[in-house]
């Protein structure tokens, strides 16, 4: 149903018997269309949904009666309005233009108009297809979604328009290249870490400004120590040691050393965590704290850990701290803890050396 209502019927058998009623002529006389005395067919009108369309004929002096009519709907007969639809208007009847407006256009007033004439006792039509065009809208996508790594993922992305809006999908990242999908669906199978992010899908169909939105994808793994070195300071001054983990979600970090765990409080010794790193710090550091620390980074896909050592140096350097050989990992995801003395074996001979 198009602009002006009423039932929906063969609209060609309809716009005959109304032009035979309205211009009373006899039924042995043929309704043409497409006369070669008559304008050339109108192009086709293309507006946008919610703007104005217009719809003109072109008549001359052999014209005495005009009508435009919406499939089965007389909308105009000269300058009578035939129509209740208040956004119909007739913006003109002169000797050589017949026009009408349709405004604030809707789909469903999409469709053929067709221009009626009478000239020489002979009705003769026009016809016009109204073309409305829709800007994209997403009316459906995928939720925020969180996914342990190795899993896989299936994102959704519906959109809406006239004509039909391309879909694009595009990870929102400094390494990604490019789009990821050109599809309104998204599938990611053995997900890794990397392609966690912001996901955005992109609508377009030319008629206005692409339509964007973003879902969130959060993949989880257990931690990894990324950095965690041995550290060399003299009697009596501060020490630090610290590791960094990354982990999603954030890795809880712990201290031992040997066996012993060590907790914030604890005379001399400050344990401070974030959500990356852990820190050990010794205000005043004694021949006790030399040793072997281990350092435990978990969170509930798994844990690691790393050795570090604080150890003795007889002269401070340039700097507060020396940083010696690296800390040993753990290359497991498990509990036990490991010395890492061999590589500080030489280091702690030449320490020897110079304290005899």
């Amino acid at each position: 149903m198009g602009v002006g209502g009423g039932l929906v019927v063969p609209w060609r058998c309809l716009v005959v018997l109304c032009l035979r009623l309205l211009f009373l002529v006899p039924a042995g006389v043929p309704v043409r269309s497409g006369d070669a005395t008559f304008p050339k067919a109108m192009d086709n009108v293309t507006v946008r949904q919610g703007e104005s369309a217009t719809l003109r004929c072109s008549v001359d002096n052999r014209v005495t009666r005009v009508a435009w009519l919406n499939r089965s709907s007389i909308l105009y007969a000269g300058n009578d309005k035939w129509c209740l639809d208040p956004r119909v208007v007739l913006l003109s009847n002169t000797k050589t233009q017949y026009s009408i407006q349709i405004q604030d256009v809707d789909v469903y007033d999409e469709g053929p108009y067709t221009c009626s004439v009478q000239t020489d006792n002979h009705p003769k039509t026009s016809r016009v297809h109204l073309i409305v065009q829709v800007s994209p809208k997403i009316v459906e996508i995928s939720s925020d979604i969180s996914v342990n790594e190795g899993g896989n993922i299936s994102l959704t992305c519906i959109a809406t328009g006239r004509p039909d809006p391309t879909i694009t999908w595009r990870h929102i990242s400094p390494k990604a290249v490019g789009f990821v999908s050109e599809d309104e669906y998204l599938e990611i199978t053995g997900i890794t870490k990397e392609q966690s992010g912001e996901y955005e899908c992109s609508a377009s169909n030319d008629v206005a400004a692409p339509v964007v939105r973003r879902v969130k994808v959060t993949v989880n793994y257990p931690p990894y120590i990324s950095d965690a070195k041995n550290t060399g300071v003299p009697v009596g001054q501060k020490g630090i040691l610290q590791c960094e983990a990354s982990a999603v979600p954030a890795a809880e970090f712990q201290w031992y050393k040997d066996d012993k765990r060590l907790v914030e409080g604890q005379k001399g010794v400050k344990v401070e965590s974030k959500a990356f790193f852990s820190r050990l710090t010794f205000f005043n550091v004694s021949e006790q704290d030399y040793g072997n620390y281990t350092c435990v980074a978990s969170n509930k896909l798994g844990n690691t850990n790393v050795s570090i050592i604080l150890y003795e140096i007889s002269e401070p350097t340039s700097s507060t701290l020396f940083q010696g050989p690296g800390a040993v990992h753990d290359g497991n995801n498990g509990t036990s803890r490991r010395t890492g003395c061999i590589g500080l074996l030489p280091l702690l001979l030449l320490h020897l050396l110079l304290k005899f």
